[in-house]
């Protein structure tokens, strides 16, 4: 099999030419983005507690799953950013919906927000925004109420299939509206209690959750890789690999970003990749890459423990410079 790029398409989009920097910049209030959260996470404190029932909760359970694993994890990061498989359109526009009900932003603005930090952390340097290097507190500012304007940066230029989409140009100028018939729905199904948990509750949950990870997994944690010459390494965070889908093997796609398995190596939970698994044996996804089909990223080397994994089946067909994977699922 003729192996593909590892970076996919986040590092094409990304133009950079002479004299850009990922270093020179200044943070500043992004309001709109800071109201629509700071207002979720508002109400779902005060209003939270007050409705809280079973079904609530469970809505509230059942509605982050389905928009976290099949939104944002599949629909928005690995197929629309890094197109680690295919997938009809019908499918595609589905988990890309789900993914901008999961509060963040719209589905051209979470590319655009993705491929330049991602672009900045594969830079020597990068603005500490970027690296998530900030205080704890003074992060969860900058990472959700905030935006980075940088004094020289690099143009943003999705392909043509993203740029003319009227689907997808649709979904980025209402996405925050996306929550009003969820909402409607869920009122008139449940009430007060469920509209509070599946709408205000849910967001503010998924997107502070969504920080947290990118703080740690930026900053902390074990590595089985590393990437020389870079701003920012990966790390992984294991307890929270169920939760999160399998995105909490962070250092795992730094490695191998167009890989649509996260849990590479034996042992590491990716439930996200079972979801996709089982869509591939209803032939409704297809042409999943795995590690053993991408060419490695410059700079890719194996560290501590992670070096002496051997696989527990049917190994990745990984370069001999590099050892070899877990199995395949």
């Amino acid at each position: 099999m003729q192996r593909t790029a590892a970076t996919c398409l986040s590092t094409e989009r990304v133009i950079a030419g002479p004299g850009v920097s990922a270093t020179e910049g200044r943070v500043a209030w992004a309001p709109g983005r800071s109201l629509w959260i700071g207002g979720m996470t508002l109400v779902a404190l005060a209003l939270g507690p007050v409705f809280v029932t079973p079904g609530a909760v469970m809505v509230f359970l059942v509605l982050s799953a389905v928009t976290l694993c099949l939104g944002h994890s599949l629909g928005l990061h690995r197929l629309l950013i890094h197109r680690s498989f295919e997938a009809p359109l019908w499918l595609e526009r589905t988990m890309v919906w789900l993914g901008t009900l999961v509060g963040m932003a719209g589905p051209l603005g979470m590319v655009r927000l993705h491929d330049l930090r991602d672009w900045a952390q594969r830079q020597a340097a990068c603005h500490d925004l970027h690296a998530h290097r900030a205080p704890l507190l003074k992060d969860a500012w900058w990472q959700m109420h905030c935006r980075l304007d940088l004094a020289h940066p690099p143009r943003f230029v999705p392909e043509a299939r993203l740029r003319d989409d009227p689907f997808l140009r649709r979904l980025e100028a209402t996405w925050m509206l996306q929550q009003v018939p969820l909402g409607l729905a869920l009122f008139l199904v449940g009430g007060m209690p469920w509209l509070v948990w599946g709408v205000a509750v849910r967001v503010a949950v998924s997107v502070t959750g969504h920080w947290v990870v990118g703080h740690v997994t930026h900053r902390r944690g074990p590595q089985g890789w590393a990437v020389d010459g870079v701003a920012v390494q990966g790390h992984d965070l294991p307890a929270a690999a169920l939760i999160t889908f399998g995105e909490a093997w962070h250092g795992n796609h730094h490695a191998w970003p167009g890989s649509a398995r996260l849990g590479v190596e034996p042992g590491q939970a990716d439930p996200g990749w079972w979801v996709l698994t089982a869509l591939r044996r209803l032939g409704w996804v297809w042409g999943l890459r795995e590690p053993g089909d991408l060419v490695p990223r410059a700079g890719l080397r194996r560290l501590g423990a992670g070096a002496a994994v051997r696989p527990s089946g049917p190994a990745f067909a990984v370069p001999s410079t590099l050892p070899t994977l877990g199995a395949s699922g």
